[in-house]
């Protein structure tokens, strides 16, 4: 685990935590799949921060995009619940800030986080 430390350290915040969007650069340069990176911070004490989608941390977000929502809801189960992978894809189409602020901000529950840190868990965000 030592090198796993080595490279982790090297992404941590001021408060010793992962934030999630460096997460995907860690499992980059240990070559695992982002999947395992949560498993990886559990075992070595690592909390992982900050989620781009707003489920857990402390990012300051935006107001809900309407036209995103009416997108993304698309894409949901009947339950509202939307995997993580699916709304980085559709961030591709206006930006993660955009999304993440509209999945903040709104009733959609975001499941099957791609670090692996959840499989399904409700966001912290305002519930409308």
């Amino acid at each position: 685990m030592s090198k796993e430390i080595e490279i982790i350290s090297k992404y941590l915040d001021e408060n010793g935590k992962l934030p999630c969007i460096k997460g995907f650069a860690v499992a980059s340069k240990l070559g695992v799949s982002t999947c395992e990176i949560g498993a990886i911070t559990k075992e070595l004490g690592i909390r992982v921060t900050d989620c781009e989608l707003g489920v857990f941390g402390n990012l300051e977000f935006l107001d809900k995009d309407e036209e995103i929502y009416s997108q993304i809801i698309k894409k949901a189960n009947e339950s509202k619940q939307i995997e993580c992978k699916t709304l980085w894809d559709e961030a591709k189409k206006s930006s993660l800030k955009m999304v993440g602020s509209t999945v903040k901000n709104s009733d959609i529950e975001v499941v099957y986080c791609q670090l692996g840190c959840f499989r399904t868990r409700s966001h912290s965000g305002r519930k409308h």
